[in-house]
């Protein structure tokens, strides 16, 4: 079967130890599994039996989208498509159309948003302005959702944007809202512009609850995601495997709907 890994993070080999160890330290985990970089992450695919993946950086200063998103177009120019591309653009930048306008130019196929790790509320009027672009362009949001130790991304505000933007495609990732998972299914699934993805969120939920919140939001909806560098993708597909949903459903999260969403069919 065809899998796609929708959310991936690489760095630029002489950065990529420092921005693993800066994540790992903003979840407060114990370790990461990878170090971040373009090569190993191609070296798991081909262990693991993934096909392609969604690779971003994120934008933690106003100054940086167009320096970041020139990064990644260079360390994935020799993989042919086996990386999908996100950009990232920063809320409080005072060239966001000129920032949008650079990962249109490069072709990349969404933008990779982090209210938490950018320091600002998801409902921002620099964060609305981007949604606005995404929308009159077609391109979707994979955003991250939801800390139970901030309010920047919780599901009501998460729920707000939604109903503002109907045009625009969210992917919601952490199955919607990362520690609060429960109160994001009840608010969010109901949305027909919302998605989900299943990184960085298997580790702390049981079997049961993964189904629930599978069959909550709709295997029309949900999409396989790792979070590499921090994750095992051979341990993430186990475990989705594992759940008994049947041969079209597993189609669906690991490659069609992604390919939906993206517009990379």
């Amino acid at each position: 079967m065809k899998i796609i890994d929708a959310h991936c993070h690489i760095f630029p080999d002489k950065i990529a130890r420092f921005a693993t160890r800066n994540i790992q330290m903003f979840y407060d985990l114990p370790h990461a599994s990878f170090r971040g970089e373009v090569n190993e992450l191609a070296e798991q695919c081909n262990k693991s039996g993934v096909d392609k993946c969604v690779v971003s950086m994120v934008a933690t200063a106003p100054s940086q989208p167009q320096k970041f998103n020139n990064a990644i177009a260079e360390l994935i120019e020799n993989f042919g498509d086996k990386f999908i591309p996100l950009g990232t653009l920063h809320p409080q930048s005072e060239t966001i159309q000129a920032d949008f306008e650079h990962i249109i130019s490069l072709g990349f196929k969404g933008v990779k948003l982090h209210p938490d790790m950018q320091e600002n509320k998801a409902d921002c009027d620099g964060y609305k302005a981007i949604y606005e672009l995404c929308s009159q362009k077609g391109l979707p949001v994979l955003l991250h959702t939801g800390d139970s130790r901030y309010d920047n991304s919780n599901p009501d505000r998460i729920a707000g944007i939604l109903q503002e933007f109907p045009e625009l495609t969210i992917i919601g990732a952490h199955f919607g809202g990362w520690s609060v998972w429960e109160e994001a299914a009840e608010k969010l699934y109901k949305y027909d512009n919302f998605f989900v993805d299943t990184c960085s969120s298997m580790v702390s939920l049981t079997d049961t609850v993964i189904r629930k919140f599978i069959n909550k939001y709709g295997t029309d909806k949900v999409i396989f995601g790792t979070d590499y560098p921090i994750w095992k993708q051979e341990d993430e597909i186990r475990r989705i495997m594992s759940l008994g949903f049947s041969q079209d459903e597993y189609e669906k999260i690991f490659h069609k709907n992604v390919e939906m969403v993206l517009n990379i069919c």
